[in-house]
């Protein structure tokens, strides 16, 4: 292979890492519902718009054309927003969740 099929394949896996991230960063961003919730803690609150604010750092433990450090962060800050959203009750459309229907819990019959 010689060096412009290189640059091209780590061009295009920049690429990859840059989308992977702004879909992160929007999902994190769209989570602002459950942010806005008082059954939500605090430091779960403050996880999420510090990785947004990595993200968006022009500090990084990785040079910056590799995200994958920016991407764990949001991913970590989504899974402790996510799962403390969870302990409180609350669904993924920031709503109360509701309880579950009669018979909800029965298998149906073959």
């Amino acid at each position: 292979m010689d060096t412009t099929a290189w640059l091209i394949i780590a061009a295009v896996l920049v690429l990859l890492m840059l989308a992977a991230v702004g879909v992160l960063v929007v999902r994190v961003l769209k989570a602002r519902k459950l942010l806005a919730d008082a059954g939500v803690p605090l430091h779960n609150k403050a996880l999420v718009w510090a990785a947004v604010l990595y993200t968006v750092s022009p500090v990084d433990l990785l040079p910056d054309p590799v995200y994958l450090d920016d991407i764990g962060f949001l991913l970590l800050a989504l899974r402790s927003l996510h799962s403390a959203a969870r302990a409180a009750g609350i669904g993924g459309s920031g709503e109360r969740a509701a309880e579950p229907a009669a018979g909800a819990g029965r298998t149906p019959l073959p």
